[in-house]
């Protein structure tokens, strides 16, 4: 399985966007904090690792075709921030729950729901917020299944209680969402109604072909 990390995790005082400076003064503990978002990811990513490979051991069987981990930088922090209207300092940051994130790409949706039922089964493991965008998609036709769990990371001096935000979906669910992002928001100038018509059969197609191989898998 290969685990993909979107963002190097590194920080430096220059990487810091001018309207976080003020968190400059207390530099040293935002860099501690994302430290601890980094380990938070870790612990995640390590538990969803082991459950991949006791399926492979047991039944000969991957369901978790690869993963995905990023931590939102400073300047996706600092707009987001902005679009919750928080002020900008330490205490805000904890209102931000995905701040970590795990991306956990499957082969089928039967795997989907295994791995999350499996994962919030863990004693460790405490589920703040849950949102099935497979069952109930977006308007836009994205589909996915949200989880916002909390996870304790064992510092040196404490224990820290620690949100991570693990998306969830198959394979042809994140070729739609990635091509879908790519097209939508990294093209200046948008995209027609039509054009937004078109993306959502494609939607409607991938789920189709979703149901087709879970059928042909299940068969098998």
């Amino acid at each position: 399985m290969i685990i993909e990390k979107k963002d190097n995790f590194r920080l430096d005082e220059m990487s810091i966007p001018a309207p976080l400076r003020p968190l400059m003064g207390d530099f040293q503990n935002f860099v501690l904090l994302r430290n601890t978002y980094h380990a938070a990811i870790r612990e995640v990513s390590t538990k969803l690792e082991i459950l991949d490979d006791e399926f492979r051991v047991r039944y000969d069987y991957n369901p978790i075709h690869h993963m995905e981990c990023r931590l939102k930088s400073p300047q996706s922090l600092f707009e987001k921030l902005e679009r919750k209207g928080l002020d900008i300092h330490m205490e805000s940051i904890y209102k931000i729950t995905d701040m970590a994130g795990v991306r956990v790409i499957c082969n089928y949706i039967d795997d989907v729901y295994a791995v999350a039922s499996l994962l919030l089964q863990q004693d460790d493991i405490k589920l703040l917020r849950r949102t099935d965008y497979i069952k109930e998609p977006k308007e836009s036709g994205y589909r996915s299944l949200h989880l916002v769990v909390q996870i304790p990371v064992f510092l040196s001096d404490k224990t820290e209680l620690m949100p991570v935000e693990i998306q969830l979906r198959t394979i042809a669910m994140d070729t739609w969402a990635s091509l879908e992002h790519e097209l939508k928001y990294k093209r200046s100038g948008g995209i027609t109604p039509e054009e937004e018509e078109e993306l959502k059969a494609c939607a409607r197609a991938m789920a189709e072909v979703d149901r087709k191989m879970e059928k042909i898998h299940k068969a098998l």
